[in-house]
């Protein structure tokens, strides 16, 4: 039971190559255009000549019973833990177990020092977070390579392996908004980006080029690779979510490192709920307090403008979020801001429908090139002067507007400087390995 990313990296790990097993479908969830499509041969093995189907989860019980499955794997995140249970009540009706594989059994070693950045709920501030610690390192001298949690939404053989170095490969990979969201804001600093199917052979490429590999994580899920330093982020606005919420409970209580995000402005209750709960689920790890510095590229005068706010799509939708940076800075600069469900069309109109809790706020959804259109009609539509873009992705690159677009971003600070030290002892733990001395010919 999948969404197209962790679920493959499971199969890879686990079943791949392993005749005992017969893997009969991939269901697909959360991520829309999937189901309907195949695992490749190419990728699944010698085992499946014809790749393995991927269905619509809703198909799961029929399935079961047709295909008299033993074992149901659940391989997606960011679920509530009730929510888990409905999943594995559904496949145990139907007559099959339940599983939900750990850590030892997925993770991947490197040869390199692995930090990992990863979070108890989606939106929770990974990206800015990712962006610090590569910051850091890089001022030190280290060669730094991003691997980021999979997002293969087009040609899954194609999508094997992939750099992503300049804003040209993102184009040339016709990458869809929510995986630019993600690779810009890196590939803006220079670093460079892999990402994919098979986080094997990711790695050993990642490796190649890097002193430390940085993986950063998607949604709440654990990570891929076995970490040196593992770093995890909560969120003080959905304070309790990091004891309620699949796999990111897990992550918490095992995190080296709990950074309290957004502090600056969360209310005071929130930080100390999660600085309670990281006591008693995990009380060996270092929490620190972080806060999301909010810059705007280029200001323009807000206060009583009408203002489009735009949010990152995944933080908005199965994250929960109603509101990020955008709306926070619209906010504070007494701007008007509009209600975009009136002049929502198409797909968008029905993430809208499907997501009832979001008001005056436009997640910036584009899994297709048709999903981008409506995006562009429904900002047009809409009777804005400004149209605040907090999404990670420059949106002025792919919709064209009459409204100016202005980019609105989170930066992680380090207020106490704590998480700066912390990182900069990991640095002196695992210093550069020298080149071997050659001899000298006489």
């Amino acid at each position: 039971m999948g969404a197209a990313g962790r679920d493959f990296h499971n199969f890879n790990m686990m079943y791949r190559g392993r005749p005992e097993y017969e893997v009969v479908a991939f269901t697909a969830a959360q991520i829309p255009n999937i189901s309907g499509r195949a695992y490749p041969a190419v990728l699944a093995g010698s085992l499946y000549p014809n790749g393995i189907p991927i269905v619509p989860e809703a198909e799961l019980p029929s399935l079961v019973r047709e295909k008299e499955v033993d074992l149901v794997v659940l391989a997606y995140s960011d679920l509530p833990h009730l929510e888990v249970m409905h999943k594995g009540s559904i496949a145990l009706a139907a007559g099959a177990s339940f599983l939900l594989p750990g850590p030892r059994e997925t993770e991947l070693k490197s040869s390199k020092p692995v930090v990992s950045i990863c979070a108890v709920r989606t939106g929770a501030g990974k990206s800015p977070l990712t962006r610090f610690v590569s910051r850091r390192f890089r001022e030190q001298g280290r060669r730094v390579v991003i691997v980021r949690h999979p997002m293969p939404y087009g040609d899954l053989a194609a999508q094997a392996v992939q750099r992503f170095a300049t804003m040209e490969d993102l184009e040339t990979a016709h990458c869809t908004i929510e995986e630019r969201e993600e690779y810009e804001p890196h590939i803006s600093e220079g670093v460079v980006v892999f990402a994919g199917v098979d986080y094997e052979r990711i790695l050993r490429a990642a490796e190649s080029e890097a002193d430390i590999v940085l993986w950063d994580g998607g949604n709440n899920d654990l990570p891929f690779y076995a970490p040196d330093l593992q770093i995890v982020v909560a969120d003080p606005h959905r304070a309790g979510h990091e004891l309620t919420y699949h796999p990111g409970e897990a992550n918490f209580r095992i995190a080296d490192v709990i950074v309290v995000s957004k502090t600056d402005s969360a209310t005071p209750e929130g930080v100390r709920t999660v600085e309670t709960n990281a006591a008693a689920a995990n009380p060996t790890a270092t929490v620190v307090r972080g806060a999301l510095a909010i810059e705007e590229a280029d200001p323009v005068p807000l206060r009583g403008r009408k203002v489009l706010v735009v949010e990152d799509g995944p933080t908005l939708t199965h994250g929960g979020m109603a509101y990020g940076a955008a709306t926070l800075l619209a906010r504070a600069r007494g701007a008007i801001i509009v209600d975009p469900r009136k002049g929502a069309v198409g797909t968008i109109a029905r993430v809208f429908a499907d997501f009832p809790h979001l008001d005056r706020v436009l997640p910036a959804m584009g899994y297709s090139s048709e999903q981008i259109h409506d995006l562009e009609a429904t900002i047009r539509a809409s009777d804005a002067e400004v149209v605040l873009d907090g999404s990670p992705v420059d949106l002025s690159r792919l919709v064209k507007v009459p409204q100016p677009i202005v980019n609105v971003r989170y930066n992680y600070a380090d207020p106490e400087g704590r998480l700066g030290k912390i990182l900069d002892g990991f640095l002196a733990a695992h210093p550069l390995e020298k080149a071997p001395l050659r001899k000298k010919r006489r």
